[in-house]
């Protein structure tokens, strides 16, 4: 087609310099009409050629303008011209399809990598050099708690170190970020590389939750150690009880003091054995049952057993009231509720310890809500004595209180039953209304 183009135009060129060539040698001959006849048709020819040029020209800059400008809507029409022109057009025409489908299929790739993008479970997020960031997916934004990411100052909101770590961050360095949002504790590990995004330079920030992890190693750590301690424990306290039991059956009779000796010794023994008994229950967690249950029914029903004196939702005993917010109104949970009610239950009386008998606003609140990823969260929140920053960070460690003759297991339970059931525990920073709230998170 294209040939077919230039053999046409060549042939216009040639018969313009013949006609031309003629016309001179006509006047040179003294043959003054003929040669200006031919003289007169050879402007003519060029003036129709020069133009014709310039036409196709202007064409041909117009669709590089449009293509320049990303408007490629334009078409050139081929009927009622000229063959050439029409020659022309189409293969104008062809090349805008050609354009039209190379855009298409770019679009289609970048579409297909978006999609990976948006379900990746690792966070990506790319900077510029001025901070700029100029892609992130629905994974970092769900690490770092925003509902926008468009420049690393946006995350003074939220911590001033996380927001001096994006700012600094270099190629191939690996970082280890911790900060604090609305839902408790996080820390991420950030990986970096760089890459060119868009004709610019940038970095690529791959961002994971390792705190989860890290929970999980802590919490496969501890079980051991319980289980080992527990076992050498009654190994070696169970023979002691037994022996002075049977001694004090034998001998105590006869002599007052020694059985008053074997007593103390049995019931120190079994005291201890009790006691070891109880961090058992750290290690002999059942697997979870899962099963759907409606979430309003299973919080009545633990209130009764947490508080016996709350009587539906909003009637709350003498000092303490207690409010639930459910939505939507008839949400369902997939888990094992018998273990979800320990975890409720341990947290209710909890927060009835916090608020303590002589307060008359006690005040407990419940929210439970889907997410837009379907994932269920339960916000546990009273208005007793807040924890302070530095007991916070060990709360869920086993073995650690604050109570007097508390065993400093509760919480730890909780946070392992969470952790078979797929979700987990937290512990929210303090909310400007001076609210303690634990949230439980489930997939």
């Amino acid at each position: 087609m294209h040939r077919h183009l230039s053999d046409s135009f060549t042939f216009r060129l040639c018969l313009l310099m013949a006609v031309t060539a003629t016309a001179a040698v006509l006047m040179a001959n003294r043959q003054w009409l003929a040669g200006t006849l031919c003289a007169t048709v050879s402007l003519i020819a060029a003036v129709h050629t020069a133009a014709l040029y310039r036409r196709n020209l202007r064409k041909i800059a117009f669709m590089f303008d449009a293509v320049d400008n990303d408007d490629l809507t334009f078409h050139f029409s081929t009927r009622r011209q000229s063959p050439d022109e029409t020659l022309l057009n189409e293969s104008l025409n062809r090349m805008l399809g050609i354009l039209l489908q190379a855009k298409a299929d770019t679009i289609e790739r970048e579409r297909y990598y978006e999609t990976i993008l948006r379900a990746a479970g690792t966070g990506i997020v790319v900077v510029d050099e001025k901070g700029f960031v100029l892609q992130c997916n629905e994974e970092a934004l769900r690490l770092l708690g925003l509902p926008l990411f468009t420049h690393v100052r946006q995350l003074e909101r939220i911590d001033h170190s996380l927001a001096e770590g994006f700012a600094n961050l270099r190629a191939g360095e690996h970082y280890d970020m911790a900060f604090s949002n609305e839902r408790g504790g996080v820390r991420l590990s950030v990986h970096v590389s760089k890459t060119v995004l868009r004709g610019r330079s940038a970095l690529l920030a791959a961002i994971n939750d390792i705190r989860g992890e890290m929970e999980d190693t802590e919490v496969e750590t501890w079980v051991r150690l319980t289980r080992i301690l527990t076992h050498e424990i009654m190994n070696a306290v169970t023979p002691i009880a037994s022996v002075s039991d049977t001694l004090r059956e034998r001998f105590g009779p006869t002599d007052s003091e020694l059985r008053a000796g074997l007593e103390t010794i049995s019931e120190t023994g079994k005291g201890l054995m009790s006691f070891v008994e109880s961090y058992r229950r750290l290690t002999r967690i059942p697997a979870p049952q899962p099963t759907l249950f409606y979430v309003r029914r299973f919080l009545d029903r633990t209130l009764r057993l947490a508080l016996p004196d709350v009587v539906g939702t909003t009637d709350g005993s003498p000092h303490i009231t207690v409010d639930i917010d459910i939505r939507p109104d008839d949400l369902i949970l997939y888990a094992d509720e018998n273990l979800i009610s320990q975890v409720v239950l341990n947290l209710l009386r909890n927060a009835v310890q916090a608020i303590g008998a002589d307060r008359s606003d006690g005040r407990i609140r419940i929210v439970a809500a889907c997410r837009a990823d379907d994932s269920v969260e339960i916000e546990v929140s009273d208005n007793g004595a807040p924890i302070p920053p530095d007991v916070a960070e060990h709360i869920f460690t086993p073995f650690f209180t604050t109570k007097s003759g508390g065993s400093g297991i509760g919480l730890s339970v909780a946070r392992q039953i969470m952790r078979l059931s797929g979700g987990a525990i937290s512990l929210k920073r303090p909310s400007s209304d001076g609210l303690t709230t634990f949230l439980l998170r489930f997939p």
